[in-house]
C-alpha cells in the first residue's frame, strides 16, 4: 500500500492566496483606467492577470479538488506525483504572471505558458489512469474525463495561436479564431465539465439513482453541443452559412442544459438527506443564475441584432467572460470549498464571502450598463470608478477568505 502524500488543503490554500493576487492585479488594471500609473503597462498586466487566473487559480484549485476526489473515493495510488504536478503547475503560472507583465507576448512568457499546457499534459495521463480504478462511480469520472478531453483540446488554440505570432500571420481572423478556440474549451469544457464533475462527487451518496438520471441527461446535452458551440465564437468572423445554422441549432438543443441543471438545483435543495449551508446554497444558486445567463447570451447571440452587439462591444465580451469565471466557475468552487470545510467544523470567513459577492455583482452590474449604453450609443459617467470599487471589494473579501485558520479539507 502506498502511503498518501497529497495535501489537498494546502494547495486550496494556494489557490485562495492566487486568486486574491489575481484580484490586486484587478484593481491595479481598474486603477491605471482611471488614474495615471506609467510604471505600468496595461496591456501586459492584463495578459499576466488572465493567464494567471486560468492556471492559477481555476486550473490549480481543480486539480486539487480532483485529486480529493480520489482520495475520497479510497483509491490507494502514488498521491506524491500530484504534489509535484501542482508545483509545477503554480511555477508556470507565475513564470506567466511575471513574464507577460514584464515583456508581454514574448519568448519567456511563451515558454511558461507551453511548460504550463505541458504539465496539464501529464496531468491528464495520470488522473486518467487513477480514474481507471474506481470502478463504481462512471456517472462521475465521465464528467472528469471529458474535462481532460476539453483541457488537452483547448491547447491546439494555444498552439495555433503560438504558431501564428512566431510565423507574424496578419489575417487577423486566424488571431481571433484561435484565442476563442481556448477560451472556449476553458471555459466551456474544462471548467465547466470538471465543476459538475465535483458536484456530482459531492452528491454520490445521496438518493443515488435521482441525481446519477439527472447527470446523465446533463452530461449528454453539453457534450453534444460543447465542440459545435465553439462556432458560436466566431460568429462575428466570416464564415460560412452552414456553419452558423449548426451552431444555431446547437445553441437551441443547449437550452436543455437549464432544465436538468434546474432539477439538479431543485432536487439538492428539497433532498432529505442533504444539509447544505445557507452560504452554499448561496453561492451555488447565483453560480446556477450565472449558469443560466451564459446559456440564454449564447442563445441570444445567434438573432443578428444581438450578435453585431455581442461581438462588437467590448463590455459585453467583458461582461460575458467575467459572467462565466467568477459567477460560474468561482462561485461554485467557493461553495464547494466551503461546504467541505464545513463539515470538518472550519467556516469560511462570511464577511469575505459577502463582500467579495457583493463585488462581483457590482462589477457584472456596471459592465451591463456600459453595454446598454454602448448599444444605444451613449455614455454613463462615472461608471470606470464603480468598477474600481467593485474590483477593490473583490479584492478586499478574498483577503479576508485566506485568513481563513485551519484549513483543512481531508
Amino acid at each position: 500500500m502506498v502511503t498518501i502524500q497529497f495535501n489537498s488543503s494546502r494547495w486550496i490554500r494556494i489557490a485562495l492566496i492566487n486568486f486574491f493576487i489575481v484580484a490586486l492585479a484587478g484593481v491595479i488594471l481598474r486603477y491605471k483606467i482611471n488614474f495615471p500609473l506609467p510604471l505600468i503597462n496595461q496591456k501586459n498586466l492584463l495578459h499576466g492577470h488572465s493567464h494567471f487566473a486560468f492556471v492559477g487559480w481555476v486550473t490549480l484549485a481543480l486539480m486539487a479538488l480532483m485529486v480529493n476526489h480520489l482520495h475520497r473515493s479510497g483509491l490507494v495510488t502514488n498521491y506524491r506525483k500530484y504534489h509535484w504536478l501542482l508545483i509545477a503547475n503554480t511555477a508556470t503560472a507565475y513564470g506567466m504572471l511575471f513574464a507577460f507583465i514584464l515583456q508581454g507576448y514574448a519568448l519567456f512568457s511563451i515558454t511558461f505558458s507551453t511548460l504550463s499546457i505541458f504539465v496539464s499534459y501529464f496531468f491528464i495521463y495520470y488522473y486518467w489512469k487513477d480514474l481507471n480504478k474506481i470502478k463504481q462511480e462512471e456517472h462521475i469520472s465521465i464528467w472528469f474525463k471529458t474535462a481532460l478531453i476539453l483541457l488537452a483540446v483547448s491547447s491546439i488554440g494555444a498552439f495555433g495561436l503560438a504558431y501564428l505570432m512566431a510565423s507574424r500571420t496578419v489575417v487577423q481572423e486566424l488571431y481571433f479564431a484561435a484565442i476563442f478556440f481556448y477560451l472556449h474549451f476553458q471555459y466551456n469544457g474544462w471548467f465547466i465539465f470538471s465543476c459538475f464533475g465535483l458536484l456530482f462527487s459531492f452528491l454520490k451518496e445521496k438518493n443515488k439513482l435521482h441525481f446519477i438520471k439527472i447527470s446523465k441527461c446533463l452530461f449528454l446535452t453539453l457534450a453534444i453541443t460543447v465542440i459545435p458551440n465553439y462556432l458560436l465564437s466566431i460568429f462575428g468572423l466570416k464564415i460560412p452559412a452552414y456553419l452558423f445554422w449548426i451552431g444555431t441549432i446547437s445553441a437551441t438543443i443547449q437550452l436543455a442544459a437549464l432544465f436538468y441543471s434546474y432539477k439538479l438545483l431543485q432536487a439538492i435543495s428539497t433532498s432529505a438527506d442533504i444539509a447544505i449551508k445557507k452560504m452554499t446554497t448561496l453561492l451555488w444558486s447565483l453560480a446556477y443564475i450565472s449558469f443560466a445567463l451564459k446559456i440564454t447570451l449564447q442563445a441570444l447571440s445567434v438573432i443578428p441584432y444581438f450578435g453585431n452587439f455581442a461581438f462588437g462591444l467590448r463590455p459585453v465580451i467583458i461582461g460575458y467572460l467575467h459572467l462565466c469565471f467568477l459567477g460560474v466557475i468561482s462561485f461554485f468552487i467557493l461553495g464547494y470549498l466551503h461546504e467541505l470545510l464545513i463539515r470538518k467544523g472550519i467556516k469560511l470567513n462570511k464577511s469575505g464571502l459577502l463582500i467579495f459577492i457583493f463585488g462581483v455583482i457590482l462589477q457584472e452590474v456596471v459592465l451591463m450598463i456600459q453595454a446598454l449604453d454602448a448599444m444605444m450609443s451613449q455614455t454613463s459617467t462615472n461608471t470606470h470608478i464603480v468598477l474600481f470599487i467593485a474590483a477593490i471589494a473583490m479584492a478586499s473579501g478574498l483577503a479576508m477568505l485566506i485568513k481563513t485558520k485551519r484549513l483543512k479539507i481531508i
